[in-house]
């Protein structure tokens, strides 16, 4: 081993920038810290080629001092700290000062920027860690800080990178969080020329959370809070009807700041025990506020995590704001209204109204929709229910091969006997089996025979698909949106036609038969959550249509579009359900893995009422 020595400087930047400068992420996330910082009242980003290429934050915010431009990209020089004591007492999101010198040893950097009492402004440009002159230059008031081509002299880290569009969907959600997190701030998003976010101040965080996600997603949430001797959360959750399949919807913010948290993410999914599927994800949108000496945000260079004085107070604190507000609240689901002949779900653009206040329609501009959601669809009568969604057709009545009832007279039955099932609860059905009493959840039972019946048509190239008459139209999140491009050719496969309607909006144009009167929107919903949870590994393949992806599309579809937990049957479509389940294989349980039914031996029967 060599003597020791002092690292050189730029060694000293490019180790640093290893530590905060993953990704363009990452450089989204440290320039918009800075930009809040500066008190802006609207901030610009733009990205081009998912942020490889070009990232550029523009703020109205304080400016930069000319003199002070060479000491903002110099490693640990800050306007936000004075002496060790602040650390204590952070109240800023940027305040380590390594941000713009880690970033500039390793992509080209030019800042612009003017103070409002500046009679111009002033240009420094960086490239990996080559300082040039500080040089006039009219610009506005603010900050203008552009990144280009990142990683470019540093072809190691570069080789890191993946494509465009996974590094677009991390820049995005980068922006999203930092968006949710300061509402009263306007923002902007653009890519590759296109906006895609264009995000007015807003005065409740409601606002803010359904310009993100849309109008739909944010009226159903419940508003939840609590405090605690100078601690409180505050926040929007979802019903438990709208859980999602992974964590994408579950964001914790601290004074401004987004974090991430297990403790409180598992007192979330506590407070949801018993009303939540297992397996499911709740949507939950919270904020807390902590006295800046309760919580450590310096604990990792990229101020990706933050630690609490005490946590399990902060989980009592969510727990119980969550458990309290639903024991106030009506959480069983509603039953959806029946569609009118011919009709695939409501019109399009029709948003859910807050908890406790009637449903509106919700008209739009493009006359394209304007018709469709003019109908009185949400008033009309109600006429005889139908089940949601097509039952298997009727067959002969099967038989249990082998099964004789014994009497206690010594009689015998005949050797046949047709299986009989009655519902209960509008969600279980009972029905005598061979061994006892056997229980089946009918919502379960449906998904597998259906997902097992979309299967086999896939299979063979005999899948019927609907073509909508009224396309339905959802707006999605820009992760989102890349997930539905990237596996179109998935869904197609599946019976799911999707075309891009402006934006991150899209519209479903066709459907599978076998889906029935379930809304095309509802279920892509539920099939983009779960092709989202999945690991990048697991999506390899031409296109991304691989069968693995083709199957997680039809379990989304077979779980939206089976009948419920509190649609009742009619006796036919009992009988018909019941038997059909052995036509398919696996029919003991659902594709998820959960029980379709549950046994109590005649055995068990004779004990619990002493005939043994």
């Amino acid at each position: 081993m060599g003597r020791i020595h002092t690292l050189p400087m730029s060694v000293v930047n490019r180790i640093a920038a290893g530590e905060v400068v993953e990704r363009p992420a990452s450089v989204v996330k440290e320039l918009l810290e800075n930009a809040l910082d500066a008190g802006p009242s609207r901030i610009a980003v733009t990205l081009e080629q998912g942020g490889v290429g070009l990232v550029r934050v523009v703020d109205d915010g304080a400016g930069i001092d000319a003199e002070d431009l060479p000491l903002a990209v110099s490693p640990h020089a800050t306007s936000k700290l004075r002496v060790a004591d602040d650390l204590e007492r952070i109240g800023t999101l940027g305040f380590r000062g390594e941000a713009l010198a880690s970033i500039s040893e390793v992509a080209r950097v030019v800042i612009r920027s003017r103070t409002p009492t500046g009679e111009h402004g002033a240009r420094l440009e960086v490239d990996s860690g080559v300082m040039g002159d500080v040089a006039p230059e009219g610009c506005p008031v603010g900050t203008t800080v552009e990144v280009h081509q990142l990683f470019s002299k540093v072809p190691a880290r570069r080789a890191f990178l993946r494509a465009p569009s996974t590094e677009w969907s991390h820049a995005s959600e980068a922006f999203v969080r930092t968006a949710l997190a300061h509402p009263a701030v306007a923002m902007t998003l653009d890519h590759n020329g296109r906006r895609v976010h264009d995000l007015p101040v807003a005065e409740r965080w409601r606002t803010r959370i359904g310009d993100l996600f849309g109008t739909q997603l944010a009226e159903r949430l419940i508003e939840v809070e609590a405090s605690d001797d100078g601690i409180s959360v505050h926040g929007l959750v979802g019903r438990p009807e709208d859980d999602m399949a992974g964590t994408r919807l579950q964001h914790l913010f601290v004074s401004g700041r987004p974090f991430r948290d297990r403790s409180i993410l598992h007192a979330v999914q506590e407070g949801y025990r018993g009303v939540l599927l297992t397996g499911r994800q709740p949507i939950a949108f919270l904020r807390f506020e902590i006295p800046p000496d309760l919580v450590d945000v310096n604990v990792h260079p990229a101020k990706m995590e933050v630690r609490f004085r005490d946590p399990s107070r902060l989980y009592r604190l969510v727990l119980s704001a969550l458990r309290t507000k639903f024991l106030t609240l009506d959480l069983r689901a509603p039953l959806t209204p029946p569609l009118e002949p011919g009709r695939s779900g409501p019109p399009p653009q029709a948003t859910w109204p807050s908890v406790g206040e009637p449903r509106q329609p919700t008209g739009t501009a493009d006359e394209r929709w304007t018709a469709a959601a003019a109908e009185p669809w949400f008033n009309a009568p109600l006429p005889p229910w139908k089940p949601q969604t097509p039952l298997i057709q009727s067959r002969p009545a099967a038989t249990l091969p082998g099964w004789e009832e014994d009497r206690d007279d010594g009689k015998a039955a005949a050797a046949e006997r047709v299986e009989r099932a009655v519902q209960m609860h509008d969600r279980y059905l009972v029905v005598e089996s061979h061994e006892g009493i056997e229980v089946i959840d009918q919502h379960a039972l449906h998904e597998r025979v259906l997902y097992e019946r979309l299967k086999g048509a896939i299979a063979a190239g005999s899948l019927e698909v609907q073509p909508l008459l009224i396309p339905e139209r959802l707006d999605l999140a820009p992760a989102e949106l890349e997930v539905v491009t990237e596996h179109a050719e998935a869904l197609a496969s599946a019976g799911l036609r999707v075309e891009p309607f402006g934006g991150s909006t899209v519209i479903v144009t066709a459907k599978p038969v076998l889906a029935g009167g379930t809304s095309a929107a509802e279920m892509l919903r539920e099939v983009v959550d779960r092709l989202a949870a999945l690991p990048p590994a697991s999506t390899a393949g031409p296109g991304g249509a691989t069968s693995m992806l083709v199957d997680e599309v039809l379990h989304g579809l077979a779980c939206k579009a089976a009948i419920k937990a509190g649609d009742p049957l009619s006796q036919p479509e009992i009988d018909a359900l019941v038997r059909d389940r052995r036509l398919v294989t696996d029919a003991h349980h659902c594709p998820h893995g959960r029980p379709t039914s549950l046994t109590l031996s005649r055995h068990e029967l004779d004990r619990q009422f002493r005939r043994t």
